[in-house]
């Protein structure tokens, strides 16, 4: 009597056993969970689909990218990426006789990851940092608190020129920042306190190794 084919469920769950024994148990339930969730799908949408040779990426894959899409409450972006990784390990490590195409998951099918902006530094923070920069007292730290002071870029604050600070008055300087990412040049104003930072920073310079200042003479940071 010939042996009934397993179905792509027990296929799957097969190898999801072999993912045991090098996985996290809270891994591979993910894996279990998210491949359940497709098969149902698939279930649904294609009840003709029994066997992997079935299988397309035209219209199976593509059309359960778009149910994820249109789920209410919808998925985040970091949710239906992370289904589609998941989908994608199970699908290219099936053993060699359960082979599929390769391409089924490509990179364009996954959707944009979130790029958070880092949170800003509380007042309390910043002082801290403020005070720990100010002991530590070198180069690296002076040109961060120079930075701090005037919002210029690294690239920027390393483009600075040893005549950077600029006299425009009696009482009025302003710290000259060359060429940047902005396509122009700009005088930011110069407190006492700036002025201070920038002659720090000619105190350390000076007091550098000359083999340090060799690639550095027209610069203020070497």
């Amino acid at each position: 009597m010939k042996s009934s084919r397993p179905s792509l469920e027990q296929i799957f769950e097969t190898h999801i056993q072999t993912l045991c024994l090098s996985l996290r148990p809270n891994t591979v339930a993910e894996y279990r969970y998210i491949g359940r969730r497709f098969f149902a799908y698939l279930r649904t949408a294609f009840p003709e689909v029994h066997r992997l040779s079935q299988l397309r990426r035209d219209p199976h894959l593509l059309s359960w990218f778009r149910w994820l899409s249109e789920q209410q409450p919808p998925l985040s972006n970091t949710t239906r990426f992370h289904y589609l990784i998941r989908l994608r390990r199970l699908l290219h490590s099936l053993p060699a006789n359960h082979s599929i195409q390769p391409d089924f998951i490509r990179r364009e099918d996954f959707p944009v990851q979130p790029r958070y902006l880092p949170r800003p530094l509380s007042l309390q923070e910043d002082q801290l940092l403020q005070q720990e920069l100010k002991r530590t007292d070198n180069l690296v730290a002076n040109a961060l608190l120079l930075m701090r002071a005037t919002g210029i870029r690294i690239g920027e604050c390393l483009d600075l020129s040893l005549d950077c600070l600029r006299q425009l008055e009696p009482d009025r300087w302003a710290l000259h920042v060359p060429l940047g990412k902005l396509h122009t040049e700009r005088l930011v104003p110069a407190d006492p306190e700036l002025r201070q930072i920038v002659e720090r920073i000619l105190a350390l310079r000076a007091s550098a190794p000359p083999s340090y200042l060799a690639k550095s003479q027209p610069l203020l940071l070497p």
